[in-house]
């Protein structure tokens, strides 16, 4: 069986050329396991049980055990199992601790800082490196509610790095900004590397999730996930992390879109970011855009992975929807309100829906940034019934206009005053009677001062 990360491995070799028997060898497995990866029969991290797991009735004793004592010797451990009626040897006793990964991490055991740093070399083309960096206070007619963030891409030989803005870290935003950044860079490096992500692996033992092992082997990549507490690997993007919150977010114009915001981080990155000189064994110092040169990058495929984005938008008063710098038209009834946009990478065009998910219209998507205006002429023609049905000639009324009552109003005067002058004449139906005798009677015997 292969792991995720073998088959990665081995889809990415076979597009860079590489024979199955070259692939099996590099991986230590045989060519009919190989073939069958590469052709889609088998499944990377599936295996059918053998038989009766022995070790699933002791699990929870010593994941407890090795809770309260991270350090217990597995020897220890062993002898406690046995005596509970633990039937296998030692060494399958401690690959099951292994392979479970049972034993937890001791994070006061293993502090990170203080140790030494060793300097990795980075051959041209082998290694992008990847980080998400948070970026407070976005302007407000972005609407991103208080945080926007870059996705930063650095090629470690070179130091080029590119970086997409977006208004989310989900797995979609994340598959559209590895795109766009790749294209800026100029191609495919044969390694992705990433920290640990929850959109890329399982934070806790490092693996490949599915859905990202698909968009690796989309792109043809090798994914090389950095070991905990060991930032320092993929030191070439932090620093670029660092140039991007100061040099550029820093300074950032409020006025400015999104659009405008991409547009000059790719014009900062050209002029400023590739001028930068870095030193080199074979040309001394050279300039980052000198070293680019020799990086020797893979074509990206024509088409990006189909993720499929969501983001909802506010229509304008003239029912337009904003997206990527233009604009689309919904119905007029839909004006001022919430909608959804739903965007598959790839595809050429866009829906958009209400909030339940019901599909109001479909666009052809523009070209990002063109700032042109696409219509359906449905809507215009419904916008101008709308717009001519609520129009009116009349115009404000002035604080000292003067208003005189009405023949309505006199009418409703007059038989208000004609009430008022009749004299009231008790009904005879109404069953009321004023009788002071009773009065008179109820006061006798009263008790009164002399």
């Amino acid at each position: 069986m292969l792991t995720r990360e073998d088959d990665v491995d081995a889809h990415a070799l076979h597009r860079q050329g590489w024979t199955i028997s070259a692939i099996a060898r590099h991986l230590g497995h045989d060519r009919k396991t190989i073939r069958a990866y590469l052709r889609g029969d088998r499944v990377a991290g599936v295996r059918r049980p053998a038989g009766v797991d022995v070790f699933d009735p002791y699990l929870d004793y010593v994941r407890a055990r090795l809770g309260e004592d991270p350090h217990l010797w597995a020897q220890t451990l062993f002898d406690e199992v046995v005596g509970l009626g633990y039937a296998r040897s030692y060494p399958t006793f401690t690959r099951q601790l292994r392979r479970r990964r049972l034993r937890p991490h001791c994070e006061p055991c293993a502090p990170a800082r203080g140790r030494p740093a060793a300097v990795i070399d980075h051959p041209p083309g082998e290694e992008t490196q990847w980080d998400w960096v948070e970026l407070p206070d976005p302007p407000q007619q972005w609407g991103w509610a208080g945080k926007a963030y870059l996705l930063v891409g650095a090629l470690a030989y070179s130091g080029r790095w590119r970086g997409v803005l977006a208004a989310s870290m989900d797995q979609p935003h994340l598959i559209d900004a590895l795109d766009r950044t790749t294209r800026s860079l100029g191609g495919l490096s044969r390694v992705w590397r990433f920290d640990r992500m929850a959109t890329v692996c399982h934070p806790g033992s490092g693996r490949i999730t599915s859905s990202f092992a698909a968009v690796a082997k989309h792109y043809g990549v090798q994914v090389a996930i950095c070991p905990p507490r060991r930032g320092n690997r993929k030191g070439v993007v932090e620093k670029a992390n660092h140039t991007a919150a100061q040099r550029w977010w820093r300074t950032l114009a409020d006025e400015l879109s999104v659009e405008q915001a991409q547009a000059s981080l790719e014009a900062w990155c050209q002029v400023r970011g590739d001028a930068r000189l870095r030193p080199n064994d074979q040309a001394g110092k050279a300039t980052v855009a000198v070293l680019a040169q020799a990086e020797h990058l893979a074509p990206v495929p024509a088409r990006p992975f189909p993720a499929t984005i969501t983001v909802q938008r506010v229509a304008s008063a003239q029912a337009l929807v904003a997206y990527r710098g233009n604009h689309y038209s919904v119905p007029p009834e839909l004006a001022r309100g919430i909608v959804t946009v739903t965007h598959r990478l790839g595809d050429h065009h866009i829906d958009i829906t209400t909030p339940s998910g019901v599909v109001i219209t479909r666009h052809r998507l523009a070209a990002d940034s063109a700032g042109v205006m696409v219509r359906d002429h449905g809507h215009v023609h419904a916008l101008e019934h709308a717009a001519l049905a609520a129009f009116t000639t009349a115009g404000p009324h002035r604080r000292k206009q003067r208003i005189p009552p009405g023949p309505a109003a006199r009418a409703a005067a007059d038989t208000l005053r004609a009430h008022q002058t009749t004299p009231h004449k008790p009904s005879e139906d109404t069953g009321v009677v004023i009788d002071l005798a009773r009065y008179a009677t109820a006061a006798k015997g009263r008790n009164t001062l002399t």
